[in-house]
């Protein structure tokens, strides 16, 4: 929000933002946590609940703060760029925030009390001795400038800054002394190494240029309030530079306000623009003061909170800080009012005059004006220049001071005083356009061309295209420079052209956008050199868009016959090959099919273009030899059919990419074409051609092909590239069908073994018609689809019984069983038979061959072999069962072979016995253990007794779990044999074990106990086995539990936890305690009573008998869960255990025990300190009302949580307990609210104090309203509205019990709190616009900024406050609001001077129109007012349409006067049509020659009816000024206005008006004016006519002098034209005398022209010789117009 103060002040002031609006507490905003050390961030520590944060504010971004978890002690943002140098501790950093990464870091050695960038890369660092630099370059550590002065100790350091060229430091501290604010001050001098120690408190460092001097003085200025007043000191430091004089040392007085007796200076800052110091004091005052005479210009107060934190506003050149409560200000000059500020407040016109001049300000123009006048009037002229010189704003730099001192007189031996006034121009910077050519002039004519250079160079004059034709005559080069620098385009491509820098005449022109004639240009370049016009076009059309039209390039190559230098132009123009280029693609390559096909060739090959005319070119390429090209570009098939047959012109590799770009129909013709053509010369290419593209034309089109044409070597090639990919079953049989007319047997080999796509019967009836003399492929074939019967049967027919040895012996053994029985079936020799199977030694199925032999039944055909199989020693089982079914076959001892024999397959074998003999079966079963056939085939037939002693030998629980199934129907004579022979055969115990589980897995419990008694009680090996016991007593448990007591009493050997265990979970409690009791596990046995059988009296008898603690222990917890609460702790003291101490606490607090629970803690205690033990005690003893103990309990050692027991005692309401709980903790928040329910306030209070917590606060502040104690609610209140969050209950609790009184009283009071907040501000004028509207208006003057405005002008609206509304409308920026308020509401609301201010800053215009509707019904008076404050942005037509709607267009004239210089038509007729009512003719005709914008025919017309003359006369000045010359002239006549009609007539040029109004003068007798006529339309009248006229009417004297006029002008053209003609005779006659000499003429060079564009005479430009008229045009045939031929003493009038 900016805002301007209230009158013509000399600064600025605007707030930038609120930092607590960003999201900032106030509480971080503080010298402390806020550091600004430019005007471009903040940087804010603050700390959100327990995370700690920085907060960087980007003034240009205000809106998007930034928030970094980072926890420092210090933060300072780099004044120009996002890094940042935070301090932890010793430890010093700086990150770079945007790049998220460290860029240096230290380690201090001692601690850092202060530090701050004091340039870009500079931080300084201050210690408690001395002072550091760090640099941010390299990798250099901080560097020890100077120490701390003695004068310094003790000081808090504020400031520490540096000249701009770093060789003075000042370090700035405060210290309380005297009860005041002292400063201290350390000023360093680099060079001499030395400090002086400086009583001060704000000081700043400038540069400032002394009045005469040539260089900068460094200026040292510090301000210091001690008791005896306020001081402010400027200096020089150090030595003067060489030429300057040295600064006069100043010192003033520095103003301090009565009310502000302890104000004292806290920053100050300088202006290099304003050359003025800003100095801020604690309270908020700015003080402003001139650099060089130390003048006070203005003192105000600017902030009611001090401003901590200041730095350089450099967008203003001002300051910008920081207040404590958050704003963020900046105070500049305001350069409109600061002169007149100075010179009519201060009444100081030499400073005025001297900070003019000095900083470019307005406000002195008259002062300057007037000084010059004077001293140029005195002849003064050197001391005038500098005055005008230094004027501001240029206000004397003008043509006309120029011309005073060009005609000044230069005294002899002197500088003239035009040189005086450009020298010093010149020494104080750059001359103006006029300047610039005023004094070159004299320079140009010495030809000093060094001096223009020098002051070019220097940036001394202003370019100009004047300038530049001056230069130009001595230096094109030079000249170029300036026309470049003055933005002339057509000079400076001139320019270019004339040196031929053609290069740069595109880039200049793109870069002032302008547009020459491109092709002019080019032809003008391509006579002088093609090479240049070929640059020069490709830089035509290097831009995305070409500067000119191709096709008019492409011409002007065409011309010259440039085709090598058109071609290369058009590649690089073409490259883009777009379509609307396509005529210029044909072009191109027909121009070079033509003369150069090879670059044609090329330019095809790169593949640039595809929008030309292809059918075109492809003709061309054919008959240019191009065979290639011309088939890329034909479509139709014809063409190609005709073109690619010729495949010995053409690249192979080509020619089969080529055929990619054809259908697939086309394909094929041209194949067959290519086949019919020359089958020979293009088989190879056609192969080619259907391999790569067979998937396309299709596999079998392409067979069809070659088959028409016979071509088996074709076929072959083509399919044998295809056929190891092809998956056609077809391809492959008519591949080897091709082989195999072709011969390739090794290949038809190949095929039939590796392929597996052909059909293997149409393969094998084809070989077998083919007769091959090799029969392999046929075997193979045979062999791979398993048709080795039809190939035995095949060969053994055609006596080939040597190819199926073959086949068995060396293709495929394993085939062996099927050729074996082949023969068979034919009836082979069974000699012959054999002697192949002896023969065969490579791998067979064994179980095969047997199989083809039994089922034949001649298995003993296989014997011999066998048996030698057997004696080579083999393992193969399929041998040893072959051998042993021919031993059962002939029952030769084979149930020795069976047993002893152990590599044949038993399944196999005994799957053979099974209906053979049982027995042989079982035998073969059991040796392979073969569990399921072992189980069925004695089943089968009723082998139980073996299959009972099997099962125990075996031990297989899963084999037990299926013969013991209930689905076994043989089961019961199973377990009948296990039971009378398997068990009593075995001695093992695990056969045993394996086989009692299995009868439990079984569910067999009858007869396990049956099996079991037997083994265990009867007195067997077996008797004392353990697990057998507890085998036994468990079956019993789930079996027969009558016998289980019986059990446990006769066995000794069991495992009795575990059985106790299973008798609970199967309950059998009586045997589980008799189990405990026998072994004395008396814990468990009681437990057995207490939880099994539940009798606790019969478990007291126990616990009574063995009086053990654990069992008394258990005992206890029984007792105490059946709520035996007395006597449960009497049996926990027995126990003398502690240990359930919270269960008991719990119950006994439940049941309301508490002296028995005292009891039970005092004994827990002694064993154990729990903090636990030693909380409830203390609780009981408050319980019980023991507050003595409790008091002295508390007092002594312990661990209890007292804080917990006094909430436990609140909550019970024993105040007096909890009371003593809090005190003795310390514990301030909860006393105090224990004593407001004791009634004692006071104390609550004093208690709340102690605490400081702001619910402990709340709730005591609330106890005393609710009890009518309001001045105790008022000291607690106090402390709860500096927290915002707390307000809105404090205010709610008031408000519900209807004390508004006393919280206005209460929230008045807060203001003052130095905490006081937005929150507390607002509420009050809330309650004010409810209760006390009266002291609204003034509380919100005085706190408007700290109030929240949007809350608050909803309060006020719906109080009806409609004047304090208009005030938060306003300060609120909403002028729109603001506005409409005050229209409805004017009694209370409207306000003159406020209204007009605020309706200029509205943003909806609507309003203006509201406003001025308003005015009209409720102060009409001041309507106008209004208008001039509304006009800047008043739609003018719209309002003055309004004004005539109502009717009140005279009430609004002095602002239709005031906005007329707008020239706005509506204005302009309105204006017009009221002094036509007021008949004021003088008004009308000047506002019509000012203002032209109306409508001037319906003017005229209206006016020419007109009563009054001058009126009419206006009416002919209308049509006149619109080129309505007859009806102006004749309006003129008809009111004898003659000198009118005359001076119309001359400028209306028209040669019969003028001879017209000649003729009627002479018709009305006015001779006189016939004479005046004359003289006025002189260039008009025609001789002729008027001596005819003056003749006829007699009056000769008065045409004379027009007469003679003419002839003189006459005489002079004839004079001229006898001239010329004698001197074009003479130069004839020279001619004819020389000697005619035939030479070669040289070619045209472009030469510079006088006029005209680019080097050349532009089009119709007459010669140099002709006479120019100020257009640069010739005169009519050639003259010069003449002077008045009258002279000055003819007047008619």
């Amino acid at each position: 929000m900016a805002s301007t103060t209230a009158g013509a002040l000399p600064i600025k002031f605007q707030e930038h933002m609120q930092l607590t609006n960003a999201g900032v507490n106030v509480a971080n905003i503080g010298f402390s946590t806020l550091t600004m050390e430019s005007d471009k961030f903040i940087c804010i520590r603050e700390k959100v609940g327990e995370t700690a944060q920085v907060v960087i504010i980007d003034l240009n971004d205000v809106s998007n703060p930034i928030r970094r978890p980072i926890t420092a002690d210090s933060a300072i943002m780099h004044p120009t760029s996002k890094v940042i140098a935070l301090k932890a501790s010793r430890t010093l950093q700086i990150f770079n925030i945007e790049m998220k990464s460290k860029m240096k870091a230290y380690n201090m050695t001692e601690d850092c009390l202060f530090w701050k960038w004091i340039s870009v890369n500079t931080i300084g660092i201050v210690t408690e001795t001395a002072v550091y630099h760090w640099s941010m370059e390299g990798d250099s550590n901080p560097v020890k400038v100077f120490d701390r002065h003695p004068t310094l100790q003790g000081c808090q350091i504020i400031n520490y800054r540096c000249d701009h060229s770093m060789n003075w430091f000042l370090l700035i501290g405060i210290l309380a002394q005297e009860n005041r604010v002292a400063g201290r001050m350390q000023l360093y001098s680099v060079e001499r190494k030395v400090s002086q120690p400086i009583e001060g408190h704000a000081a700043c460092f400038t540069q400032f240029k002394v009045e005469g001097n040539k260089e900068l003085s460094t200026l040292f200025s510090f301000s210091v309030r001690g008791p005896a007043g306020g001081k402010l000191h400027i200096i020089e430091v150090g030595t003067p530079q060489t030429g300057n004089q040295p600064y006069s040392k100043k010192a003033v007085d520095v103003f301090y306000p009565a009310e502000a007796q302890n104000d004292f200076p806290v920053a100050m800052q300088s202006s290099k623009k304003y050359n003025v110091f800003y100095l801020i004091t604690k309270y908020g005052y700015i003080h402003i003061y001139d650099v060089d005479t130390a003048t006070c210009l203005f003192m105000n107060r600017i902030s009611a909170d001090t401003i901590f934190v200041t730095a350089p506003h450099d967008p203003t050149s001002g300051i910008i800080g920081v207040n404590r409560k958050g704003q963020v200000l900046s105070v500049t000059i305001d350069e409109e009012n600061l002169v007149p500020y100075v010179t009519n407040t201060l009444n100081n016109q030499e400073l005025a005059y001297k900070m003019a001049s000095r900083s470019n300000l307005p406000g002195a123009d008259q002062l300057f004006v007037n000084r010059f006048n004077t001293l140029f009037q005195q002849g003064n002229y050197s001391e005038a220049a500098k005055v005008a010189a230094s004027a501001p704003r240029g206000i004397l730099r003008t043509p006309q001071a120029i011309q005073r001192f060009t005609q000044v007189p230069t005294v002899p031996g002197q500088t003239s005083p035009l040189l005086q006034y450009f020298g010093i121009l010149l020494d104080q910077g750059k001359l103006n356009k006029y300047e610039s050519i005023e004094l070159c002039k004299p320079v140009i004519q010495q030809g000093k061309k060094q001096l223009l250079e020098k002051w070019l160079k220097e940036e001394k004059l202003e370019p100009s295209e004047e300038l530049g034709d001056l230069i130009k005559t001595i230096d094109s080069t030079l000249a170029l420079s300036v026309y470049l620098r003055a933005v002339v385009p057509m000079k400076v491509i001139q320019c270019f052209v004339e040196t031929g820098q053609y290069q740069k005449i595109v880039l200049y022109a793109k870069k002032v956008n302008y547009q020459p004639d491109y092709i002019y240009l080019l032809r003008c370049i391509m006579r002088m050199s093609p090479d240049s016009g070929v640059q020069f076009a490709n830089l035509l059309v290097n831009e995305s868009e070409p500067l000119a039209d191709l096709n008019q390039i492409v011409d002007v190559f065409m011309e010259y016959n440039l085709i090598q230098q058109c071609t290369a132009f058009l590649l690089e123009a073409l490259k883009n090959n777009r379509e609307s280029e396509g005529y210029l693609q044909t072009r191109l390559l027909e121009m070079n099919l033509i003369s150069a096909p090879q670059v044609a060739d090329a330019i095809l090959g790169n593949q640039m273009f595809s929008h030309y005319d292809k059918a075109h070119i492809a003709q061309l390429c054919e008959k240019a030899g191009l065979l290639q090209r011309a088939l890329e570009h034909y479509t139709d098939l014809y063409d190609i059919k005709r073109a690619v047959v010729h495949t010995h012109l053409l690249s192979p590799e080509w020619l089969v990419q080529y055929f990619s770009t054809l259908s697939v129909q086309d394909s094929l013709e041209c194949l067959k074409a290519m086949l019919q053509a020359n089958i020979r010369q293009n088989l190879q290419v056609c192969v080619q051609i259907a391999i790569k593209y067979h998937e396309q034309l299709t596999t079998q089109a392409l067979i069809d092909i070659f088959e028409s044409f016979k071509s088996y070597e074709g076929l072959f090639y083509f399919l044998g590239s295809i056929v190891n990919y092809s998956q056609e079953s077809d391809v492959h049989f008519k591949y080897i069908q091709a082989a195999c007319k072709t011969g390739q047997i090794k290949e038809v080999e190949r095929i039939c073994r590796e392929s597996n796509c052909f059909d293997p019967e149409r393969v094998k009836n084809f070989l077998k018609e083919a007769k091959l003399s090799d029969q392999l492929p046929l075997i193979i074939v045979c062999d791979r689809f398993n048709f080795v019967h039809d190939l035995v049967l095949y060969l053994y027919r055609n006596q080939s019984v040597k190819y199926i040895e073959i086949y068995v012996q060396k293709v495929n053994p394993s085939r062996l069983p099927v050729v074996v029985g082949g023969l068979l079936d034919v009836d082979c020799s069974e000699d012959q038979i054999k002697q192949m199977i002896m023969s065969v030694r490579g791998q067979f199925s064994v179980d095969e061959l047997v199989e083809e032999v039994e089922k034949r039944n001649r298995m003993k055909l296989l014997l011999p072999w066998l048996e030698t199989r057997i004696h080579e020693g083999t393992n193969d089982p399929a041998i040893h069962n072959a051998l042993a079914k021919i031993y059962i076959d002939s029952n030769n001892n084979p149930e020795k072979f069976l047993k002893e024999n152990q590599l044949y397959d038993s399944r196999v074998v005994g799957k053979y016995c099974e209906k053979r003999d049982p027995h042989l079966a079982f035998v073969a079963y059991e040796r392979g253990q073969c569990d399921q056939e072992l189980i069925k085939v004695c089943n089968e037939n009723s082998l139980f007794k073996s299959e009972a002693r099997y099962l125990v030998r075996r031990r297989d629980p899963e084999l037990w779990a299926t013969v013991l199934s209930e689905d076994n129907q043989f089961r019961r004579q199973l377990i009948d044999q296990v039971v009378q022979t398997a068990l009593n055969e075995t001695q093992d115990p695990e056969d045993i074990s394996v086989t009692v589980k299995s009868f439990m897995s079984a569910d067999l419990r009858s007869e396990l106990i049956e099996v079991l008694e037997k083994i265990v009680l009867d007195n067997s090996v077996f008797s004392d086995h353990r697990n057998l016991q507890n085998l036994l007593i468990l079956t019993a448990i789930k079996a027969d539990r009558s016998r289980v007591m019986e059990y446990i009493n006769r066995l000794d050997n069991y495992d009795a936890p575990d059985i106790a265990n299973i008798a609970i979970s199967s309950e059998l409690y009586e045997e589980a305690f008799a189990i405990y009791k026998k072994f004395e596990v008396n814990t468990s046995a009681v437990q057995v009573l207490i939880d099994n059988v539940k009798n606790l009296d019969r478990a007291y008898e126990f616990a009574e008998r063995c009086n053990e603690p654990g069992v008394w222990n258990l005992l206890a917890g029984a007792q105490l869960k059946a709520g035996l609460v007395k006597e449960s702790i009497d049996s926990f003291i027995k126990a003398d255990d502690p240990s359930s101490y919270m269960e008991v606490v719990n119950v006994a607090s439940a049941n309301n025990n508490w002296e028995e629970l005292v009891k039970y803690l005092v004994m827990a205690r002694k064993k154990a300190r729990e903090t636990f033990i030693e909380t409830e005690l203390i609780f009981a003893y408050a319980k019980t009302n023991r507050l003595a103990e409790l008091e002295e309990f508390i007092s002594g050692p312990n661990h209890a949580q007292i804080l917990v027991v006094g909430d436990r005692c609140f909550e019970s309401k024993m105040y007096e307990a909890a009371k003593i709980l809090y005190n003795n903790i310390s514990n301030y928040a909860k006393l105090a609210i224990t004593l407001c329910h004791m009634d004692d306030f006071q104390g609550a209070v004093e208690s709340a104090r102690k605490a400081n917590s702001t619910k402990t606060w709340k709730e005591v502040c609330f106890a005393c309203v609710e009890h009518g104690e309001f001045r105790l609610a008022q000291m607690c209140g106090l402390n709860i509205v500096v927290h915002a969050d707390e307000l809105e209950d404090l205010i709610n609790h008031y408000q519900d019990r209807g004390y508004f009184e006393e919280l206005i009283q209460l929230l008045e009071a807060a203001l003052g709190l130095e905490r006081a907040h937005m929150g507390m501000f607002t509420e009050l004028a809330i309650l004010y616009s409810k209760y006390k509207p009266q002291k609204m208006r003034e509380h919100l003057e005085l706190f408007w900024s700290r109030v929240n405005i949007p809350k608050v002008l909803r309060a006020a609206e719906q109080a009806h406050l409609w004047s304090e509304l208009v005030f938060l409308y306003d300060k609120y920026e909403e002028y729109d609001n603001a506005i409409l308020s005050m229209i409805a509401h004017p009694t209370e609301a409207w306000r003159e001077n406020h209204f007009k201010d605020v309706i200029t800053k509205v943003a909806n215009i609507e309003l203006y129109y509201k406003a001025i509707q308003f005015y009209l019904d409720y102060k009409p008076m001041l309507l106008n007012d209004l208008l001039t404050v509304l006009s800047p942005r008043l739609d003018h037509t719209r309002a003055v349409a309004y004004f005539v709607k109502v009717n009140q267009l005279p009430l609004v004239k002095p602002y239709l006067r005031s906005v007329q210089n707008n020239n706005n038509k509506s204005i302009n007729e309105a204006l017009n049509n009221l002094l036509i009512e007021e008949e004021d003719f003088q008004g009308l005709r000047t506002s019509i020659d000012a203002y032209d914008n109306f409508d001037n025919i319906s003017l005229a017309q209206r006016l020419e009816k007109h009563e009054l003359i001058e009126f009419r006369r206006i009416s002919a000045y209308l049509y006149k000024g619109n080129n309505r010359w007859k009806q102006a002239i004749e309006l003129c006549k008809a009111d004898r206005l003659y000198k009118d009609a005359m001076s119309y007539a001359s400028e209306s040029k028209q040669v019969e008006l003028a001879e017209d109004l000649i003729s009627w003068f002479l018709d009305e007798k006015l001779y006189e004016c016939f004479g005046a006529c004359l003289y006025q339309c002189y260039d008009l009248l025609r001789s002729d006519v008027i001596l005819e006229l003056a003749w006829r009417h007699n009056i000769m004297d008065f045409a004379m002098p027009f007469m003679i006029q003419t002839m003189r002008e006459f005489s002079t053209r004839i004079e001229k034209l006898e001239q010329a003609e004698k001197v074009r005779s003479e130069e004839d006659k020279e001619q004819e005398q020389k000697p005619i000499v035939f030479e070669q003429q040289p070619q045209l060079m472009i030469t510079a022209a006088p006029v005209g564009g680019f080097g050349m005479p532009a089009a119709g430009m007459p010669p140099a010789s002709l006479p120019q008229t100020p257009f640069g045009q010739p005169t009519p045939f050639g003259y010069a117009p003449q002077p008045n031929p009258y002279g000055q003493q003819f007047n008619p009038y």
